[in-house]
């Protein structure tokens, strides 16, 4: 079973909203300009927030990352599909614009630090690369949507080029307002040798919120900053072997995620962070979390490119046991073809 961040599964949606952004800031530059033009033009607003912000950060980190007594993570940070939603007016044509045909992304990552991570689901080896195929397809505007990723790793200790695990998964998904839902399954598999298979199938729900759209006390503060966040909770209703910690012990029953995306200049730079937990259903306590993976990075983004450097950790919460661990950078192009109105 391999979690993995946020390749982090960003749905074409926010594309297309990044494709509006570019239209609005029709300005040629780099990410290297967009980092440095971030220092200069964020105004007061941004000042008094990003201390409380990078402080927030940097305790999280911190915490869970030093402390070796050690409470417990998991394998997959990867977020959801993203929650960002269509306009309230947007209806009619507006609404049949933005179907999509079909959209997506490819990516790929080098795991330039891996004291830990495994790269197969029966925990053996090292992740050395990884490489990911997400595609999608509008069945219903956007209230009803297929995807599916297809994520390859390969084994550090053999050579980093053959492919070690696949895990493929294929889901329903739609937004309705601030609320998104989904339904999964998930199949993680060895490929360079039979072994130990991780399925499971589950259910989720997630509230998001939008700054820009929802606190006006933070547009006050910071409004070329916009946040976007969601969390919830899902219900896994079948598993095959999808265990509840990073040592493979236990069977995971519920999962509890939260995420976020901070622009920090004209959604070229992005400060994201990802949380998803599990829990036990074979614990006393089938609610009380079992495992946490967390991810904390920083993304650029330039037309449909994106080059992002993260770190994540899986660890065990209810006792210690083995984290899992890694730094990694990523390489991802985003594409979507759009329904044409008739």
């Amino acid at each position: 079973m391999k979690k993995v961040q946020r390749g982090c599964s960003l749905r074409s949606e926010e594309w297309r909203y990044l494709s509006q952004c570019k239209r609005a800031y029709p300005v040629s530059f780099t990410p290297t300009q967009a980092v440095w033009s971030t220092l200069r033009q964020m105004g007061a607003g941004w000042q008094r927030l990003c201390p409380t912000l990078l402080g927030v950060c940097l305790a999280v980190n911190v915490w869970l990352g030093c402390n070796d007594r050690a409470f417990g993570l998991e394998k997959y940070g990867r977020p959801l599909p993203s929650m960002d939603n269509a306009s309230e007016k947007a209806e009619g044509e507006d609404r049949e614009a933005q179907e999509s045909l079909v959209g997506g992304y490819m990516l790929t990552a080098a795991f330039i630090s891996n004291p830990s991570f495994t790269a197969r689901p029966d925990n053996t080896g090292r992740v050395g690369l990884r490489h990911m195929v997400h595609l999608e397809r509008d069945i219903y505007k956007q209230y009803l949507t297929f995807y599916t990723d297809q994520n390859f790793f390969s084994d550090r200790t053999k050579g980093w080029i053959e492919l070690s695990e696949w895990d493929m998964t294929y889901a329903f998904t739609g937004v309705l307002g601030h609320w998104n839902w989904r339904v999964q399954y998930e199949r993680d598999a060895p490929l360079d040798k039979s072994g130990l298979k991780q399925i499971y199938s589950d259910s989720l729900v997630t509230y998001r919120i939008r700054t820009d759209e929802d606190w006006q006390w933070w547009r006050r503060l910071a409004p070329h900053n916009t946040l976007t966040a969601y969390a919830g909770a899902g219900w896994l209703f079948y598993n095959q072997n999808y265990f509840a910690r990073p040592d493979n012990t236990g069977r995971a029953l519920f999962r509890y995620v939260a995420h976020f995306d901070l622009n920090l200049y004209r959604e070229r730079a992005i400060l994201f962070g990802d949380i998803n937990m599990f829990t036990d259903r074979s614990a006393s306590n089938v609610v009380r979390p079992s495992e946490l993976d967390w991810i904390i990075g920083i993304a650029l983004r330039w037309n449909d490119l994106e080059l992002s450097v993260y770190r994540e950790q899986d660890r065990p919460l209810d006792r210690g046991g083995f984290v899992q661990e890694y730094w990694a950078v990523q390489l991802r192009f985003a594409f979507d073809v759009p329904k044409k109105s008739s």
